[in-house]
């Protein structure tokens, strides 16, 4: 429920500004203070939701938001009394952040991630605010409520936050080490991961008996980010994970659609021990554990898939599916191209993708469409064929699951 792909270089450059910069004559306490809540605010990715994307006018909102009842237009949170959020108060805001209560009293939708958010501590909460009041102010006047009738009706969100939000800070697990407490923090609070990889009830609630095992959103599968071996990131090293999130690519795949925004805006500039903290919690998650038998070879929609993908894909990824580390993804190793929800690896094959480029890795290789070249029915086949080659094992891909996703990409700008 969170954001759309592409990133803002204004954003960045001043995501990247340091406290040193707001020095003037403030107390060396405030550039402290500035300064965490500009690392807090990139922990956050508040800048996916609240910057238009290309726009010249960081955190100036505007940027519609999809949910699955309708959309929701993010606010300006630059620091203008009039349009943003110059004349709050401290506690204000605070509520608004951690527990999801509006200026006015009113409740807050949750595509504003305040069940994640409360995890924060108030001092990290202000030292957001003292950042943002660092921002150029933007006159820009935003109706964030966009929703069709009945979801409109904001008192409705009283029953939703009995149902889904639990208020309070982070509490550590004394079990635990202090990296893997600082990476369930920082995945289950700022980060916020659960917003996009859990998946959600129909009133859009998080199921948590599925934490972070995958989910669909924006038209995009987010996939399951637990330690599972066969779909989620069990084949994945400690390092691998680093690398991919400090630089969008690893040796077997790269970021894109809106994962490819997180590491743009977000987990590129956070640090290694935070990065390694993230790896070491992420790993330490079981998932769930079941079994799949492949399809037979002698298929037909097998062999179909088989002729495709030797003519369109293995120049590049390799009759063995490895592809080149850090350069084109290994669909024999992809947990992703396995998913039990297809829609990106169709997305991807009918429109393509661009893979992001970070200080890390500038390079950002790019897979072109085959949504013309390609019917249906082929792309389903070459799609069953990947997930079930190199050892893989996966559902096949029927083609009017191609369809449905061809519909409705064809509906969306990104």
């Amino acid at each position: 429920m969170r954001r759309r792909f592409r990133g803002s270089l204004a954003v960045t450059a001043l995501l990247l500004t340091t406290a040193s910069s707001f020095a003037g004559d403030t107390d060396p306490q405030a550039f402290t203070q500035i300064e965490r809540g500009r690392y807090l605010t990139i922990l956050s990715d508040c800048a996916s939701c609240h910057t238009v994307p290309d726009s010249s006018q960081p955190f100036a909102g505007g940027r519609p938001i999809e949910t699955p009842f309708g959309n929701i237009v993010a606010p300006n949170i630059t620091p203008d009394p009039e349009t943003g959020v110059g004349s709050w108060s401290d506690e204000q805001f605070d509520a608004a952040v951690r527990k999801g209560i509006g200026r006015n009293g009113s409740r807050l939708y949750p595509a504003m991630p305040y069940n994640a958010y409360t995890k924060m501590s108030r001092d990290d909460v202000l030292a957001i605010r003292a950042y943002l009041n660092t921002v150029p102010p933007v006159g820009n006047a935003v109706i964030a409520n966009t929703l069709p009738f009945p979801f409109n009706i904001r008192t409705a969100m009283r029953v939703w936050d009995a149902l889904y939000f639990k208020e309070g800070d982070y509490r550590p697990d004394p079990k635990q080490s202090v990296e893997w407490n600082r990476g369930a923090y920082l995945v289950d609070g700022p980060g916020h991961c659960g917003a996009c990889h859990t998946p959600k009830t129909f009133l859009g609630g998080d199921k948590t008996d599925q934490y972070l095992q995958g989910s669909y959103l924006q038209g995009w599968s987010a996939p399951d980010i637990t330690n599972n071996s066969r779909l989620g990131l069990g084949g994945w090293s400690k390092e691998d994970l680093v690398s991919y999130l400090k630089s969008g690519h690893n040796r077997v795949t790269a970021a894109t659609g809106p994962m490819g925004e997180v590491v743009t805006l977000s987990t590129a500039h956070m640090t290694d021990p935070d990065l390694n903290a993230i790896a070491t919690y992420l790993k330490s998650l079981p998932g769930k554990t079941e079994q799949a038998s492949p399809l037979s070879a002698n298929e037909p929609t097998m062999a179909a898939g088989a002729a495709i993908y030797r003519d369109q894909c293995s120049a590049c990824h390799g009759l063995d599916g490895k592809g080149v580390a850090e350069l084109f993804p290994s669909i024999a190793d992809s947990s992703m191209a396995r998913s039990d929800d297809p829609t990106t690896s169709i997305r991807i094959i009918l429109r393509g993708a661009r893979s992001v480029g970070t200080s890390a890795q500038p390079t950002a290789p790019g897979m072109p469409s085959y949504g013309r070249q390609l019917d249906d029915n082929e792309v389903a086949a070459v799609l069953t064929y990947m997930r079930n080659s190199w050892g893989g094992a996966a559902g096949a891909v029927a083609a009017d699951q191609v369809s449905k996703v061809r519909l409705d990409t064809a509906l969306r700008p990104d």
